[in-house]
């Protein structure tokens, strides 16, 4: 292939002793006509490749008619007013609901589909509702303020939120909210000028009130947080007198005050597990343990019930269940019957306790539906399902274990087609980061993949939290190369079995993902046909200058420290390129709004492998201009895993779906 030229600069630096190269530096500014003009030849490179890949359309086709399915949450209750979200066919994006209601809708908003609801919290009566959208992708959302009465919006816009926790006081027409990389804000409706009221420490995430009068605060990174406790029927939002409930421990601990008046904390704080305290909110610090760390499984969300009952969600192996307590002594009573071997994706009851409670459920084969669960009758029953219904054939799921490089123990999970025998196209994923837990869940890109005759394998990695906190730090900072070697591992094992080989698997990633794939390219290129790298960091001697980069050292570690450079350097898949290597087929896809993962990651690498590659397997860029990181139309998610399915269908051999 003749790829469009890209000038390699001598440009050597020399970083705490070490010899570093960035030969592309360049393309890491978008608006250098050089830049720009690379990226144009690149989008004409794609643009002719994507045209000739014969399964696109039946893709396409296919993935529209699963997407049908769309989507319904669990429900938010304030007094007898019920918000969840929904998405029926032909709808771009999820809708708010009041009750049967659709009270916003972003196409509404904004009829170019590219403006996305991003979070949204009603007042304690249920009578206003604050909502945040961004726009063309960059997530950088504005706050307004709806009266639920007359659908009309009465305040904003509050700039300088991302995803912000917004904390609405009671009996007020105002809201505390965190300001991105600020702190916490008192907002006052009507009011142009907001009130610093809290910014200690690390930049704050967690906010929230409970009981109309226990205002909480987190603040840290995910190594460990701090928390604070206020008295709101005793001090002012404006000056709250905080309590700590936990400071300066490598722990993370989310904290809630009960509709029984108790404090509860799940926290991994000696168990990395996670394990279930309790405490009297005017003395914060001293806690009880009330339900004790599961040596296997991860303890997860909770909700107090009426009748002293106490609803857990854990995670064993990466499978959803939920267990019934005892909420006074927390013994086990029993369990909510789930309809499979799936995720919980969450659970929510009314703010006074009550016998009711609702949770979101999925699996590889069913689409995200609602379970109702009745603590007196201890029944539970479909709610609420997908507004649409596709005929799905049936599909295996197979439990795997394996060892890693040094022996650990790993999980894994295959899918596939019934009754076919010998090698197949397969594509292996998995992400290993962040304390992230892959757990099964109904994805169009996954089941259109099986039904063509491909095999689908996730692997639980190291990093990831599928077996806890430990689990997530030993593959972190210093300890990276675990992930990589456990990934390595299950293509390997995938290969042995006789699942696939080394010209038929594709590895697929996407952000933390992305940089998963890419050092397992570099360190093996021999093991795959094809990789996707979707919004992936691969420079990671520079990823903390651009970006949501800055925020992620305590995972990754920093290149302006001396003992962590090398770290990063042992394994940045831009800095591990070697000429002369035939590399797989790689299609790097990257959206031109991404304000947490930069695309000019994906540019610098993609130069790079076209450069050294020996061998014709093509090495391509895929580039959406207007979308960002998170969320995106319905109609574009359909389009990027058509061409992504496409592509590596086309390099792994599959040829004839179905």
């Amino acid at each position: 292939m003749r790829y469009p030229a890209a000038t390699r600069l001598p440009l050597v630096e020399n970083l705490h002793g070490h010899q570093v190269t960035d030969p592309y530096r360049w393309l890491e500014d978008p608006d250098d006509p050089a830049t720009w003009a690379w990226q144009v030849a690149q989008d004409r490179l794609w643009g002719e490749w994507a045209a000739r890949l014969p399964l696109r359309e039946r893709f396409t086709d296919r993935l529209a008619e699963l997407a049908v399915t769309g989507m319904v949450s669990p429900p938010v209750w304030r007094g007898e007013r019920r918000f969840h979200l929904s998405r029926s066919a032909g709808q771009e994006h999820p809708v708010l609901c009041l009750d049967d209601e659709v009270i916003l809708d972003p196409m509404r908003l904004d009829p170019s589909g590219l403006t996305t609801l991003d979070d949204w919290e009603p007042d304690p009566d249920g009578r206003r509702l604050a909502y945040q959208v961004s726009r063309r992708g960059d997530e950088r959302a504005d706050l307004y303020v709806m009266d639920l009465g007359t659908g009309q919006v009465i305040d904003g816009p509050v700039g300088g939120c991302r995803y912000s926790p917004v904390a609405w006081l009671p009996g007020e027409a105002a809201f505390l909210y965190v300001r991105f990389r600020q702190g916490v804000y008192l907002h006052r409706l009507g009011q142009p000028d907001d009130i610093e009221v809290f910014t200690r420490g690390a930049v704050p995430y967690g906010l929230r009130i409970d009981d109309g009068r226990w205002l909480t605060i987190s603040t840290g990174a995910r190594a460990g947080n701090d928390v604070w406790l206020a008295d709101l029927s005793a001090c002012s939002a404006r000056r709250p007198e905080l309590r700590v409930v936990q400071e300066g421990l490598e722990a993370n601990t989310a904290v809630a005050v009960g509709h029984d008046g108790r404090l509860y904390l799940l926290t991994d704080h000696g168990a990395p597990r996670r394990r279930l305290c309790v405490a009297d909110p005017a003395a914060p610090g001293d806690w009880k343990e009330l339900i004790p760390e599961d040596p296997e499984a991860v303890l997860g969300a909770f909700t107090v019930l009426g009748g002293d009952r106490l609803l857990v969600v854990r995670t064993r192996h990466a499978v959803g269940e939920i267990g019934v307590h005892d909420a006074a002594g927390g013994a086990l009573l029993g369990s909510v019957p789930l309809p499979g071997n799936g995720t919980v994706t969450s659970l929510t009851s009314r703010p006074d306790g009550g016998h009711e409670a609702w949770f979101g459920y999925t699996d590889a084969v069913t689409p995200a539906e609602v379970w109702h669960y009745d603590a007196r009758a201890d029944r539970a029953v479909r709610w609420a399902a997908a507004p649409g219904h596709v005929p799905l054939p049936g599909v295996e799921s197979h439990h795997v274990e394996y060892r890693s490089a040094d022996g650990t123990l790993v999980r894994m999970v295959i899918s596939a087609l019934p009754g076919r025998k010998g090698p197949r196209p397969a594509i292996l994923t998995g992400y290993g980061g962040f304390g992230m837990t892959l757990t099964p869940g109904y994805a169009a890109d996954s089941r259109a993949w099986v039904e063509a005759g491909g095999v689908l394998a996730i692997a639980g990695l190291r990093g990831g939290g599928e077996e806890g906190e430990t689990w997530h730090r030993d593959g972190m900072l210093d300890r990276k190369q675990n992930v990589f070697d456990d990934f390595v591992a299950a293509a390997e094992r995938l290969i042995a079995d006789g699942w696939t080989t080394p010209e038929r698997l594709a590895v697929w990633g996407e952000s933390n993902g992305g940089l998963l794939v890419g050092a397992a390219m570099t360190q093996r290129p021999d093991l795959f046909a094809a990789v996707v790298c979707s919004a992936g960091l691969l420079d990671m001697v520079r990823y903390e200058r651009s970006g949501l980069g800055a925020s992620w050292t305590a995972e990754y570690g920093s290149a302006d420290d001396p003992e962590q450079l090398p770290w990063l350097l042992a394994y940045s898949p831009y800095h591990h390129v070697r000429d002369g290597v035939d590399y797989p087929a790689t299609l790097f896809t990257v959206s031109g709004g991404d304000s947490r993962v930069d695309p000019l990651h994906a540019r610098k690498m993609c130069a790079a492998l076209q450069h050294a590659t020996s061998g014709d397997r093509p090495i391509l860029l895929r580039h959406e201009p207007d979308v960002g990181h998170g969320a995106r139309a319905a109609s574009r998610s359909i389009t990027l895993a058509a061409d992504v399915l496409a592509f590596v269908a086309d390099r792994t051999g599959l040829t004839e779906p179905g």
